[in-house]
C-alpha cells in the first residue's frame, strides 16, 4: 500500500533498487559457487600435477578434460606447450636455449594470469556500485517524497501530522530499500575481494612451483 500510494519518482527509485538487489543476490550466489568450484578443482589439479614425472606428464595432466577451464591447469598447459613448441622448433631446450625457453614459458604463464584477474573480478564493479550508490539513491527517493509532503502541508494549510505522515513513511521506505540492497553488496564485495586476493596469492605460489618443476626437468634433459 505504501508503494502504491507513493509518488512516481519514489516508485521508480524503489523499483530500481529492488531490481539492483535481485541482481546483486543472483551475482552473490553465482560467485559463491564459482569460488567453491574453483578451489575444489584447483586442489585436485595440484595433487595430480605434483605426481607428474616429466614435462609431458605435466602437459597431460594440465590438458585433462576434468581440469578444463581451471586457471592453474591453463598456466601449466601454456608453459609446457611453450617448451614443446621450442623443442619442435629444433631448439636445445635443455642446453644453450634453456634460458630463453624458460623466459618464454614464464611469459606464457603471465598472459594466463592477466586473464585470471579479469575473470575473478567479474561482477565486482556492479557490487561496488550498488554498495556505494544504493543508500544515496534511496535517500534521493526519500528527499523527493518528503519534499512533496511539505508541499502538501503548504497546499492544505494544516500542520496535522496525519496528513503528511503517510507521504513521509513512503519516502523513508525508499531509504530502507536502498540500505537493503547496499548492505549485502558491501559485505560480499569485501568477501570476494579477499577471495580474489587469496587465489591470486595461490596462483603466484603455483607459478613458482611450476617453473621450478620445468627447470628441474630441463636440467634432467626430460
Amino acid at each position: 500500500k505504501m508503494f502504491e500510494e507513493a509518488d512516481w519518482v519514489v516508485k521508480s527509485v524503489m523499483i530500481g533498487l529492488v531490481l539492483a538487489s535481485i541482481f546483486s543476490w543472483t551475482l552473490l550466489i553465482i560467485k559463491l559457487f564459482e569460488f567453491s568450484g574453483l578451489n575444489r578443482s584447483s586442489n585436485k589439479f595440484i595433487e595430480a600435477f605434483r605426481g607428474a614425472r616429466s614435462i609431458a606428464d605435466m602437459r597431460r595432466v594440465a590438458t585433462a578434460e576434468e581440469f578444463d577451464g581451471n586457471p592453474l591447469a591453463d598456466m601449466a598447459a601454456a608453459a609446457t606447450e611453450e617448451v614443446e613448441l621450442s623443442r619442435q622448433a629444433g631448439l636445445s631446450v635443455a642446453g644453450e636455449h634453456r634460458g630463453s625457453t624458460m623466459a618464454r614459458a614464464n611469459t606464457a604463464v603471465g598472459a594466463v594470469q592477466a586473464g585470471l584477474a579479469k575473470r575473478l573480478s567479474g561482477g565486482q564493479q556492479f557490487l561496488a556500485s550498488v554498495g556505494s550508490g544504493g543508500p544515496f539513491i534511496g535517500l534521493f527517493g526519500t528527499v523527493w517524497g518528503i519534499m512533496n509532503s511539505f508541499i502538501g502541508i503548504a497546499n492544505t494549510n494544516t500542520t496535522n501530522l496525519a496528513v503528511v505522515a503517510p507521504g513521509i513513511a513512503e519516502a523513508l521506505l525508499a531509504t530502507g530499500i536502498g540500505l537493503f540492497a547496499a548492505i549485502p553488496s558491501v559485505i560480499f564485495y569485501n568477501y570476494f575481494q579477499t577471495q580474489i586476493a587469496a587465489y591470486g596469492t595461490r596462483s603466484e605460489g603455483f607459478v613458482a612451483e611450476l617453473m621450478n618443476a620445468i627447470s628441474r626437468q630441463l636440467d634432467k634433459g626430460a
